[in-house]
């Protein structure tokens, strides 16, 4: 039995055996072989088998996440069946008498170096589609097993360093009970999505995947980060109670869903809900979300082997909104960069990508880019309550590049006799310290703020969220961080606009009182989270957290105004 203490990333218990998530070793020797027609046979073996796998992944995926997510699946079937990779492969083992793993390998790779240098976008997009596909080849013909979280048909805990996004998309609930990686925090990619899919999750734990064997049972407390495996039978009984007893606070907590979010004395607040795909938005709707206060575009772009067309946005943004009805739906255009790339893009390498070309840096100059989701985002804005907003602004100069493309966005698609909402709220991310502090000038530009304390956080104690031995300094609760949220929303009001917040600080039990003192107008978070807030919010006095505003603006360090608010909770 071993204990390990991680980072709580998304509520609940699992209780399964461990299913390793591993990158295989891909190593080969290369051979002269004397029998060509063996290896190219091994090699069709190989590719017959991949193609049979990838047929169920794209099943799968279109039936759990949409056939979005289903489209990359379609693009490496044509990969694996495409003669003008398949023939030099074929060719080079008969020429030069190698197995099929160099025969494959070296040609795949010059087929990847070319295309990546084309001046043809869809050539370049081709090198990402042969890079994932060859690998699973590979992976056959030296009998490795490829890890494929799709293709789970039992109840497991994945144990992995990390997952990526396109990894979590991937999971099916109804098997995968939960996971725990070495590596991450709760606001990464992977922990945000495990909670729109409540899937229960610790990361962080830093050496779980040197710890846990294969198929060995393993227990992941969400709520607390702890993570025990080869437990004995009397805790594996401890953490089934566990289990019910969550169970049952998430039913009472679902007598709230269709009540309005309000304070103890009546005064109303907005609880949305961030989402990441249209398949998210019943998680939303059954958690009883006010709205969606933040939809992450991005996901349309990863796990795909190129760029995604204009009606393919539009059928996406077009769903959420009709689903939606008349509740609120802000969307986020493209935020790429950072820790979220895509392969088909060829971003630059960068010392410090979080500070580099990312989201309306990389739109702004690949207006290519930008302008077709702008125009799916128009033209889908007739079927429902769509507000946009651009993240990662620093300057008023780039929301109003922004904004400018918009509106001629706009004007071209009237031209066109296409139909355009005429009441898009047109909005901006707070999450750059300069624009925190200058909000009041942003304020008589914008229809709305939305605040994104995870960017802001770590961009204002100048600490790696996704760091471990600077962790101690992603500090929601920090004076600073709480005194520019506040000059945010005190410069929105002033000019008579609404402020929100979408990052994983709207839904943190401690800042939810210190957010209503400020007067914070909507809270978006992760779907999961709208009722146990909703649940806290109407124990609360807005009147009684409005006069301990100053106080709390004036604390000293974290600690202190985490105190401060235990003391005050604690004492009603």
């Amino acid at each position: 039995m071993t204990n390990l203490q991680g980072i709580a990333a998304s509520s609940g218990i699992a209780i399964a055996k461990v299913y390793r998530l591993e990158a295989p070793d891909l190593s080969y020797s290369k051979k002269d072989i004397d029998q060509p027609e063996q290896e190219i046979k091994r090699l069709h073996d190989a590719l017959d088998v991949s193609k049979s796998e990838l047929e169920k992944i794209k099943e799968h995926t279109k039936n759990t996440l949409g056939d979005e997510h289903a489209e990359i699946f379609s693009a490496h079937l044509l990969v694996l069946s495409d003669p003008e990779l398949i023939k030099p492969i074929e060719d080079k083992i008969k020429a030069e008498n190698v197995n099929a793993e160099a025969g494959l390998d070296e040609t795949a790779n010059m087929f990847i170096d070319m295309f990546k240098n084309m001046d043809n976008e869809y050539m370049r997009e081709r090198a990402a589609d042969i890079h994932d596909v060859t690998k699973r080849v590979m992976a056959h013909l030296l009998n490795v097993t490829f890890p494929d979280p799709a293709l789970i048909n039992e109840e497991v805990v994945i144990v992995a360093d990390d997952l990526t996004p396109s990894d979590t998309a991937q999971l099916n609930k109804q098997y995968v009970k939960g996971f725990t990686t070495d590596i991450g925090g709760r606001t990464s990619h992977s922990a945000i999505m495990a909670r729109s899919l409540e899937i229960p999750a610790v990361v962080g734990t830093k050496d779980v995947t040197s710890k846990a064997p294969k198929d060995s049972l393993i227990i992941v407390d969400g709520i607390n980060g702890d993570v025990i495996i080869e437990p004995t039978e009397e805790q594996v009984n401890d953490y089934k109670q566990k289990q019910e007893d969550f169970e049952q606070k998430k039913k009472e907590w679902a007598k709230l869903k269709d009540e309005p979010t309000v304070t103890a004395e009546g005064d109303h607040v907005e609880l949305a809900a961030n989402i990441g795909t249209p398949q998210d938005v019943d998680g939303v709707l059954n958690n009883g979300g006010e709205g969606v206060g933040l939809y992450r575009t991005e996901f349309l772009y990863m796990g795909k082997s190129q760029l995604p067309t204009e009606e393919e946005q539009f059928d996406s943004y077009s769903t959420v909104l009709k689903q939606m009805g008349d509740k609120p739906v802000v969307v986020r255009t493209l935020d790429i960069g950072g820790d979220k790339e895509l392969d088909y893009l060829d971003l630059p390498d960068e010392m410090n990508p979080f500070l580099g070309y990312r989201a309306i840096r990389l739109c702004l100059e690949r207006d290519d880019i930008f302008r077709v989701q702008l125009r799916a985002l128009l033209r889908a804005s007739v079927h429902g309550n769509l507000k946009i907003m651009f993240p990662m602004i620093a300057t008023l100069d780039e929301f109003r590049q922004a904004k400018a493309i918009l509106d001629e966005e706009k004007e071209k698609l009237v031209n066109e006799g296409k139909e355009v909402s005429e009441t898009i709220e047109v909005g901006m991310m707070v999450e750059i310290p300069a624009t925190a502090v200058i909000a009041r000038q942003f304020a008589k530009e914008v229809d709305f703020f939305s605040i994104g304390t995870n960017d802001l956080i770590q961009y204002t104690m100048a600490a790696d969220r996704m760091n471990e031995r600077v962790s101690y300094l992603y500090q929601p609760y920090n004076p600073a961080i709480l005194n520019l949220i506040n000059n945010v929303i005190e410069a929105a009001h002033a000019e008579g606009k609404w402020a929100g917040m979408c990052g994983e600080m709207a839904g943190d039990e401690i800042a939810i009182p210190i957010l209503l003192s400020l007067g914070l107008d909507e809270f978006s978070m992760s779907a999961t989270s709208i009722l146990p807030a909703r649940t806290q919010i109407r124990t609360l006095s807005k009147e009684d957290w409005i006069s301990y505003k100053d106080e709390l603006l004036s604390k000293g360090t974290s600690d202190e105004v985490v105190d401060f608010v235990k003391e005050k909770t604690q004492s009603r």
